[in-house]
């Protein structure tokens, strides 16, 4: 078990993640690489990813090293300079002390000699190879999600945020408790906490070690069927008049069914339907929040919308 206790100033400092965090993504994803647990939503990515890292040579060998099948992995890893983008956690990996990734890697037991530099290398390639290409997927669920929480937010506050976080996070204030594989008590201490939704995050949200590095949770989002494929086709060609138009321009910010029939001048049904063709078409993704259901575009969505598809 899990418990994370809030002050009133955390309470005051807890911030939803602007984005997924590509260093933590890439970590996770090597765990979800070899369990087996997750086959319909992470099944035919496994599998192209597999393939697609099979000479991964010298790389491989060193993430397998200093990230094993599940459980701790350094902390140097996942920096809070990851949060910002790519290219920054990138950078705050390489210019992490050789005391730091030697203590961190000491954890993990054994003789665990590792090159800061060869590691970043393959956590490049790696990131290129088998998590670049599910990026826009990935992304459209952490932007659903994100929706969600911010609904929530703006509807109560931190409060309302903590208490719609996923199933297996449970808010009594003002401790958040959480399934985990390790009894564990946190103490935020006035320093709040980042939320931060992972699409290869699974089971089990995720902190840091070391409880003096920066509190950030991360929890998974729900997930869909894999990425828009063959249907995706057929369902653009659907993707023409005024009323379909209206119903992707509606959804730009995220609405609710209702919201988005009364926004686009159109019937329950008809905002229902045209939704089902945009989320078919890779436009859309949908959530269900309480009893609510909420749209949000995609990357693909957002991107034709502004005319730069």
């Amino acid at each position: 078990m899990l418990r994370i206790h809030f002050t009133g100033e955390d309470l005051a400092r807890v911030r939803l993640a602007a984005r997924p965090d590509a260093l933590w993504e890439t970590v996770l994803s090597l765990h979800r690489l070899r369990d087996r647990r997750g086959g319909r939503t992470y099944g035919d990515w496994r599998d192209r990813a597999r393939a697609g890292w099979a000479g991964g040579g010298d790389g491989r060998r060193l993430l397998r090293a200093v990230v094993p099948p599940r459980g701790y992995f350094p902390d140097f890893l996942t920096p809070e300079e990851g949060a910002v983008g790519w290219e920054e956690g990138l950078a705050a990996v390489r210019g992490t002390p050789d005391g730091r990734v030697g203590a961190e890697l000491a954890v993990l037991g054994g003789e665990v000699d590792v090159p800061l530099a060869g590691l970043v290398d393959a956590l490049v390639d790696y990131h290129r190879a088998v998590v670049a290409p599910m990026w826009p997927h990935l992304h459209a669920r952490v932007e659903a999600d994100r929706a969600a929480r911010g609904r929530a937010l703006l509807d109560g506050g931190a409060d309302a945020l903590l208490a719609s976080l996923p199933p297996g996070l449970r808010w009594h204030s003002p401790v958040l408790e959480a399934d985990y594989p390790v009894e564990r008590e946190v103490y935020l201490q006035g320093r709040g906490l980042r939320l931060q939704p992972s699409f290869f995050c699974q089971g089990a949200p995720v902190m840091l070690y070391d409880p003096g590095l920066p509190p950030v949770l991360v929890y998974p989002v729900a997930h869909a069927p894999g990425p828009p494929s063959e249907r995706a086709g057929a369902s653009l060609g659907r993707l023409v008049g005024s009323t379909r138009a209206a119903v992707l321009r509606a959804i730009d910010h995220g609405c609710t069914t209702s919201e988005l029939a009364r926004r686009a001048g159109v019937s329950l049904a008809s905002a229902s339907q045209h939704a089902g063709v945009l989320r078919e078409a890779g436009l859309v993704v949908t959530l269900r929040h309480g009893s609510a259901v909420l749209h949000s575009l995609t990357p693909l969505g957002t991107a034709l919308l502004r005319g730069n598809a």
